[in-house]
């Protein structure tokens, strides 16, 4: 059974100009969030993303902030321009399937990764108030995922981990988010500081870096919501 889908519309490769768009093909439901539709769009950005070097990355956190606020985005984008007409456009579908408690997922890997990145990101930025802080909460932790797409990653992405204290109980609190990121609560950093030491982190907490494989999913999930109440504050 079809649980979600989505169809991203983009240049061609030998096309002079980077263009993305939606298509018509959009089902993304979010009902409990984040949803299959959530699930979805953090796949494509966890398969994809891993392929951006880390200016892009970081150009991608800020965008994704940008969106969750909605804010007004001014184009291009990461060096692509995101339009509604899809007239001249290639495409990529995705898709999530389901039959039985068990999940299969359709990723379609051609082209450039940064158009399917893009799509997913302002496909998230569509979706309702209400839904948006859960699905940016997913988003955020598939741009640290390393891998295929598969039932590995659908395991990374709705995984839990017991901790003394829990982000979703304290995701708006300041001073909890001062302290997952180590700054003394006394000076509130600026967003270069939040950056440089949110990527400190999370590159320790990666269990390629040496970090402990059986909490490392719930750490870099705390780290990412320090980060975004930091930002969202500062």
């Amino acid at each position: 059974m079809l649980l979600a889908e989505l169809e991203i519309r983009h240049s061609r490769p030998i096309a002079p100009t980077r263009r993305v768009a939606l298509g018509d093909d959009l089902f993304l439901p979010t009902e409990p969030p984040p949803g299959f539709g959530g699930i979805l769009l953090a796949c494509v950005i966890a398969t994809f993303s891993q392929q951006l070097d880390e200016e892009m990355a970081d150009e991608l956190d800020d965008l994704l902030d940008d969106l969750e606020q909605g804010r007004r985005i001014s184009q291009p984008q990461l060096r692509h321009r995101f339009q509604v007409d899809v007239i001249g456009l290639d495409r990529s579908h995705h898709r999530l399937y389901g039959a039985g408690g068990s999940y299969h997922l359709d990723i379609e890997l051609k082209g450039h990764p940064m158009p399917q990145v893009l799509g997913a990101a302002y496909a998230a930025g569509m979706l309702s108030r209400d839904a948006k802080a859960s699905v940016f909460r997913l988003l955020r932790k598939a741009t640290l995922w390393a891998g295929e797409p598969g039932p590995r990653l659908l395991a990374f992405l709705l995984g839990t981990e017991a901790a003394s204290r829990s982000w979703t109980t304290a995701a708006n609190d300041e001073r909890w988010a001062m302290a997952v990121l180590g700054f003394d609560a006394a000076d509130l950093p600026d967003a270069d500081d939040v950056g440089r030491r949110y990527r400190d982190l999370v590159r320790l907490a990666h269990p390629d870096a040496g970090g402990d494989a059986s909490v490392a999913g719930h750490r870099i999930t705390e780290l990412n919501e320090a980060r975004r109440v930091l930002l969202r504050t500062g």
